[in-house]
């Protein structure tokens, strides 16, 4: 959103906005437009959402804007050979990590998953592989070691407009560089799914609250009571305390302290299947623990 706020108020002519067809959401499962759409019309732009932008049909539409530039940013389809080479300057990606770090669907979440001090958005070059083109320039933001992927996210969104505004500037002045990217020091951040969500207690207590953080706001991680999902929104770690994994030490007011595979994990804010968010205190006061309790 930020990076097409940019372009509509930049002054230049923007052609066309391409983006995913309409998805059913709420309970209703009505046809919800989504918030680049509505932006784009907002500003009198044309939007197309074609169902596979590799079909004939639409390869030729955007061939016919005659674009000098084509900026692009998760649309989430592979990009064919004949749009790559339809602007007449360039065809670019903006990509949320340090590549050749974290190419693929899911980079802010690996780069916390991984516990990456830093990481940032990388201008490209498009090419027919996944995130493989040359880099034209990167901007760096540090991880700050409570920061969720939601937080992450909005704090890289919020780069892209300056690193598109750079890369524009340098590209109309015929002095953008490219800068071949180092294959041997790729790494690849699959597609989440809910089940990338679920805690396991054998791991670290490091590594589990990384993929707390990581996995907040989706698909959000979680264990199990009994028969019911608990999501944890929030949590520590413990080095002083070890117990079995996933085995609750104690519960009191502070929070729920469970076993890990080394150290143990401190559950602060969760979620009970059927039940809003609320801080560990809130929880306990409904559903005492008692140490012993097996977490799934």
């Amino acid at each position: 959103m930020p990076a097409l706020g940019w372009l509509l108020g930049s002054g230049h002519e923007i052609a066309a906005v391409f983006t995913q067809p309409d998805k059913p959401a709420g309970r209703s499962m009505e046809l919800r437009p989504s918030p680049i759409k509505l932006l784009a019309l907002e500003h009198g732009v044309p939007v197309f959402q074609p169902a596979k932008i590799r079909a004939a049909d639409s390869v030729a539409q955007i061939q016919g804007l005659g674009a000098d530039l084509i900026v692009v940013m998760a649309y989430g389809q592979i990009l064919p050979k004949g749009v790559l080479e339809a602007a007449r300057i360039a065809c670019i990606n903006l990509h949320a990590s340090i590549l050749p770090r974290h190419r693929g669907a899911a980079p802010i979440q690996s780069a916390i998953l991984a516990g990456d001090a830093e990481t940032g958005v990388t201008v490209m070059y498009m090419d027919e592989g996944l995130d493989t083109g040359d880099i034209l320039l990167i901007r760096r933001l540090p991880i700050d070691r409570h920061e969720t992927g939601g937080a992450l996210h909005d704090r890289l969104a919020a780069a892209t407009p300056g690193a598109l505004a750079e890369a524009v500037e340098l590209l109309a002045a015929g002095k953008a560089p490219r800068t071949p990217q180092k294959n041997d020091l790729a790494t690849y951040a699959k597609k989440l799914g809910r089940e990338d969500g679920l805690i396991r207690w054998e791991r670290s207590s490091e590594e589990i609250c990384r993929q707390i953080r990581a996995m907040n706001p989706w698909p959000g991680a979680f264990t199990t009571i009994g028969s019911k999902k608990l999501k944890v929104f929030e949590a520590a770690r413990n080095r002083r305390r070890s117990g079995k994994p996933g085995v609750v030490i104690e519960a009191v007011g502070r929070g729920i302290l469970v076993g890990s595979g080394a150290g143990s994990t401190l559950l602060r804010t969760v979620q009970l299947e059927g039940r809003r968010s609320m801080g560990a205190r809130e929880f306990l006061m409904g559903m005492p623990l008692a140490p012993g309790v097996v977490l799934g």
